[in-house]
């Protein structure tokens, strides 16, 4: 590997900003400070940008195998580096699931030959695979992810004898989606009744409210306090979910939860105007529950932000709501989305990187990762400003769907380098396809 220069960056860094020069040698932040006396094969002059540990994303769905129209580990991982995103986890909802070691060892195989950034994958849990889950190496898995409401294919877990042993047995950290399907499901046979297959988008909260969404995941609290189970609830959406989960450090707590990027930055009066390109599971929801959301990310109620990033084609997003699929594409533009907030003085940019990589890597337990550390790998992000913002619309979309929701908006900062393990992966608005991401190690 090349050695990498960066000089006069601005780190952020572990609640605080400074000012240094950064050596990568042999894939890792060799020496952090004035570096005036060394040389490298490559030097970034980094003036008057920020360098940050690269995002972690520990929800994505890169739909591969199993939808190449839609994504696959190639086109997204390049999304994702566009976007300053260093390292993923990717779901079991593909097809086939993920639901055995065979279909877990073929998606690692499909990442060591294509992936530009780093890869994990977590695991699945079905009505019928509780045995194997109970005995999965908790070194090999991101996690396990458990759908307790949303349904997709035979993920569906809702029996509950089945829960109540996955909660007692799983190995490892325990990811669940969050909805109570019943109550979903009679609410859209209601608006069904009302308006047949036009339903509009902006019913979709009020089908997937947040009393749907609240009676799983205080299920899913329940059990793992009975437990003692760890327990990551995904994307939350509500006010009144906050409530579940304590104002702890993260070394204190078995019970963590994450938010997502569309959820911090939409609210149910964007439907009008972007229709089912922002219809997902769980819901965007109201104004006050976007704002809850946003205040609990400035304590430690809320412990990271992810993106689930979900692409579906144009073609798709354009059918009748029952119909239109729930997901949506954010890999490439969510960093420089949530620096709007700290732009617009929301949250600080030190609280940002704490919840989008310090906390992901100790959450998740991965070595080496998540920090501007001299020792750790090189996964890092230089961001600039753009004072006169800019337009999302100037950018090729890397997503295989081609579309995203932020289209027609400017972006106050940009990603202008990424490094993955060491490596240019993103550079001056170029891709480096010889940039080869690594797998994740997971040490519980």
């Amino acid at each position: 590997m090349s050695r990498i220069l960066i000089r006069n960056a601005r780190l952020v860094n572990e609640g605080r900003e400074f000012d240094a020069d950064v050596l990568v040698a042999h894939g890792r932040i060799d020496t952090i400070g004035s570096l005036d006396h060394l040389s490298a094969e490559i030097e970034i002059d980094a003036r008057g940008q920020w360098l940050l540990p690269g995002m972690i994303d520990d929800q994505v769905h890169f739909r591969d195998p199993g939808a190449p129209d839609k994504g696959s580990l190639y086109s997204e991982s390049r999304a994702a580096v566009a976007g300053g995103i260093t390292s993923f986890m990717d779901m079991p909802n593909t097809s086939p699931a993920t639901l055995d070691l065979a279909a877990l060892n073929d998606k690692k195989r499909r990442a060591a030959s294509v992936s530009v950034a780093n890869y994990g994958f977590h695991f699945g849990v079905s009505n019928d695979n509780l045995d194997l889950v109970a005995a999965l190496d908790p070194t090999e898995v991101a996690g396990v992810k458990v759908f307790m409401g949303a349904s997709t294919g035979n993920m569906l877990v809702d029996d509950p004898e089945v829960l109540d042993r996955l909660f007692r047995q799983v190995p490892t950290l325990l990811l669940a989606h969050c909805e109570h399907t019943p109550s979903i499901q009679a609410r859209q046979q209601r608006w069904l009744q009302l308006y047949g297959e036009q339903i509009p988008a902006a019913a979709h909260p009020h089908i997937r409210d947040a009393e749907a969404c609240f009676r799983s995941s205080s299920l899913a609290v329940e059990l793992a306090k009975k437990h003692g189970t760890r327990l990551h609830v995904l994307h939350l959406t509500s006010a009144r979910e906050l409530a579940l989960f304590e104002d702890r450090p993260l070394a204190q707590k078995r019970i963590t939860a994450e938010v997502c990027v569309h959820h911090l930055l939409f609210d149910d009066r964007d439907y009008p105007r972007l229709g089912h390109l922002i219809k997902c599971n769980p819901a965007i929801k109201t104004q006050a529950d976007r704002d809850a959301l946003r205040q609990a990310l400035n304590s430690q109620r809320l412990d990271v932000i992810g993106t689930d990033h979900a692409p579906h084609t144009w073609e798709q997003k354009q059918l009748p709501y029952s119909r239109a699929p729930s997901g949506l594409p954010l890999v490439q533009h969510a960093l420089p989305a949530l620096l709007e907030l700290v732009a617009d003085r929301v949250l600080p940019l030190t609280t940002l990187v704490e919840k989008t990589s310090h906390r992901v890597a100790d959450l998740f337990a991965i070595p080496d990762r998540g920090y501007l550390r001299e020792g750790y790998w090189a996964d890092l992000v230089l961001v600039r400003a753009e004072p006169t913002g800019l337009a999302v619309d100037s950018q090729p979309i890397l997503a295989h769907c081609g579309w995203t929701p932020f289209a027609g908006q400017r972006f106050r900062h940009s990603v202008s380098s990424t490094l993955v393990s060491g490596q240019l992966a993103w550079h001056q608005g170029r891709l480096y396809d010889d940039c080869q991401g690594l797998p994740l190690r997971f040490t519980r």
